[in-house]
């Protein structure tokens, strides 16, 4: 017996509120971050009558995902489901952001949940629903492409028309491509320039450089302690923890960039101490990637674990290889 569900954003949150209504077709709900299956993730399955499933280990076809859950800081993950017209609940209070933002929009995506956001829906709001979804189910590809064929057909175009449409079209492919980079490069790119000199404001004021300098830069300026920090950034079981958002990496990056700057740190370390820290980046994006590419759940199934272990040889290789190339840099 399935339950229909609401949920709202949390505080601080953004979007929503998304009513669920399960079927036996579209009753899943993924956990897609990186420590097994979220809380959030379990009581909405609870409460739906739906199923709880862990996006690392088990792969599920799109069109039996009732909800996506994330824990994204604002990179990929948040945008990527709602691309898909799916559900998505991101346990973090992040917003319409990063580089799928377009997508990101009210009524497929919220924010910010906890268990306190789940509440059973009325009966209204899943009769709205269910009207709209027999009314306007959207179409599918093959659909639309013999649609705009019968259309098109015995319209033949001469050769001008042909070549303004073609300009036509490249045209605006660059527009859109430099609109989407200056708000990439607000609502991304500046606001981390902002974060990343806070960082250093703090350490400069509040000495914790001396603690990093005495602690951490013993460890990081020599070789055996950056192949100590990739191995432990790549273990499987962490490195999904440490992906999202590559928050780690920010902050040790900017740690260690102040040490470099002032001479506590070897500057021949800089590019190894670049890959030592960042072996887990994207770890907790390989499912939500294989997704993308279209691949069989059961080659995510295999894929997601042989990618998060090969992590482990090539996160030390790859210090070992920076390390030759910086020879001689300095």
């Amino acid at each position: 017996m399935y339950t229909s569900i609401t949920i709202k954003a949390g505080s601080g949150g953004w979007g929503g509120p998304l009513t669920l209504v399960p079927t036996e077709q579209k009753h899943k709900v993924v956990s897609v971050t990186g420590g097994g299956i979220h809380p959030v993730a379990q009581k909405i399955a609870e409460m739906t009558g739906g199923e709880a499933v862990d996006g690392f280990t088990t792969g599920v076809p799109d069109e039996e995902i009732l909800l996506a859950v994330v824990d994204c800081g604002g990179t990929a993950r948040c945008g990527v489901y709602p691309k898909k017209k799916i559900f998505t609940a991101n346990v973090l209070p992040v917003g319409k952001t990063g580089p799928l933002a377009q997508f990101i929009t009210e009524d497929l995506y919220v924010s910010a949940v906890d268990e306190s956001c789940l509440s059973f829906a009325d009966a209204a709001a899943v009769d709205k629903i269910s009207t709209e979804s027999a009314v306007g189910a959207p179409k599918t590809k093959e659909q639309a492409k013999r649609e705009i064929a019968a259309m098109n057909q015995g319209k033949e175009k001469n050769l001008v028309t042909r070549l303004g449409i073609a300009i036509g079209g490249v045209v605006n492919k660059f527009y859109a491509a430099g609109r989407e980079t200056v708000d990439i490069t607000i609502k991304s790119i500046i606001p981390f320039m902002a974060f990343v000199s806070m960082i250093l404001g703090i350490i400069s004021a509040s000495g914790i450089g001396n603690v990093i300098a005495n602690t951490i830069s013993p460890i990081a300026s020599t070789l055996p302690g950056m192949l100590v920090i990739s191995l432990v950034c790549a273990i499987p079981f962490i490195s999904p923890v440490l992906g999202p958002g590559a928050v780690i990496a920010q902050v040790v990056g900017t740690l260690l960039g102040a040490q470099i700057g002032m001479g506590n740190i070897p500057p021949q370390y800089a590019l190894p101490a670049l890959f030592a820290i960042n072996a887990q980046v994207g770890a907790d994006f390989v499912p939500v990637g294989l997704s993308l590419g279209e691949a069989d759940p059961e080659t995510i199934e295999l894929g997601v674990p042989a990618v998060l272990y090969s992590r482990v040889i090539t996160g030390p290789a790859a210090v070992l290889i920076a390390y030759a190339a910086s020879i001689g840099l300095y």
